[in-house]
């Protein structure tokens, strides 16, 4: 709560709620949240939960090469730490599921994290691809409010490419030439003072052996192709939730929304990404010729669907290993482990 990176969160949250909130008829939105039909809700939690499942047997296959930990094993472990995304600053969750791992399975911490910062380049990557197959329609829709022009998504997607693609390419490099990404590493350390070297050369080993699956341009792909598969699943959560509202888009559109929100929650926010998810949603469904009070009661509901079955399973997973709430953001520290 004293980070200044916490509050920072909280300051960009906060303002992208009020453009949210600013001209809304209160009013016709609570009505909208009023007649929703919520059973449409429980097959979007199921697939969801599809997706999840999915999510672990992709982080099993990027361990492989480190240790052949089974999906079941995984599933609990990559629930607690979606769950502490949700619910921690700074993706804390994304530490957290490394240092379960860590204790149930030994796989050294900085291995496990080269592994989920290779998750979350291959998600950005699709993330861009539902972004891009979409932009021929949304340059002929006019922009929602909050979001901008058509041309601005378009900059939006191209700077995210360079970013996203750039980092795949600098890490299935250092994948396929571990010895020269290796030296390159010794070399740099070389500028550091020299207590601190051995250490460094340490973790960047563990760290290049956890991009040991990118190895093969077969595993590559598999890893790609099963993003896809998540994230169409998770669309289809959209999909869902979207029968409980009176308004239909094409599931073309769900995942053009799907990609906006899930690359403006890379911004820094308050936890369970307040705001940055709901803003861009908001508006791209505004462009496509949803009512405001249509598209805000979706977008809300969509966020806690989403939200709250996976926090409170991975809480309940998070109980179970022992690890008590405010242990949590200390395990920071074993980073290095």
């Amino acid at each position: 709560m004293k980070r200044w990176q916490f509050w920072l969160g909280v300051a960009i949250s906060a303002f992208f709620l009020w453009l949210v909130l600013r001209g809304l008829d209160l009013s016709a939105f609570w009505g909208e949240v009023a007649q929703a039909n919520y059973w449409w809700l429980l097959p979007g939690v199921g697939l969801y939960m599809v997706a999840l499942w999915a999510r672990a047997w992709r982080w099993h296959y990027l361990l492989r090469p480190l240790k052949a930990v089974p999906t079941a094993t995984m599933f609990p472990i990559v629930t607690i730490g979606y769950m502490g995304n949700n619910v921690y600053p700074a993706r804390a969750g994304e530490v957290l599921r490394a240092v379960v791992l860590k204790r149930r399975e030994g796989v050294a911490i900085s291995a496990s994290l080269a592994t989920i910062i290779v998750e979350r380049i291959f998600d950005g990557v699709v993330m861009l691809a539902f972004i891009f197959v979409n932009l021929g329609e949304l340059a002929r829709l006019t922009g929602g409010a909050g979001l901008g022009e058509s041309l601005s998504i378009q900059q939006i997607a191209l700077w995210g490419t360079l970013a996203f693609v750039g980092a795949l390419a600098v890490f299935l490099l250092a994948a396929m030439f571990p010895v020269a990404a290796e030296g390159l590493v010794v070399g740099l350390a070389k500028l550091l003072p020299e207590r601190f070297r051995g250490r460094v050369v340490e973790i960047a080993a563990r760290f290049l052996g956890g991009l040991a699956a990118l190895r093969s341009p077969l595993d590559a792909l598999m890893v790609f192709l099963t993003s896809v598969v998540i994230w169409l699943l998770e669309t289809g959560k959209y999909w869902f939730v979207m029968h409980a509202f009176n308004f239909e888009v094409s599931f073309f559109a769900l995942m053009l929304m799907n990609g906006v929100v899930n690359l403006a929650t890379t911004i820094p926010s308050a936890p369970g990404y307040v705001g940055t998810f709901d803003a861009p949603g908001i508006a791209v469904l505004e462009a496509y010729g949803v009512p405001t009070p249509v598209a805000t009661s979706y977008t809300f509901v969509l966020h806690v669907a989403l939200w709250l079955p996976v926090t409170a399973l991975g809480a309940y997973y998070l109980a179970k290993e022992g690890i008590r709430w405010g242990e949590v953001p200390t395990t920071e520290s074993e980073v290095s482990a």
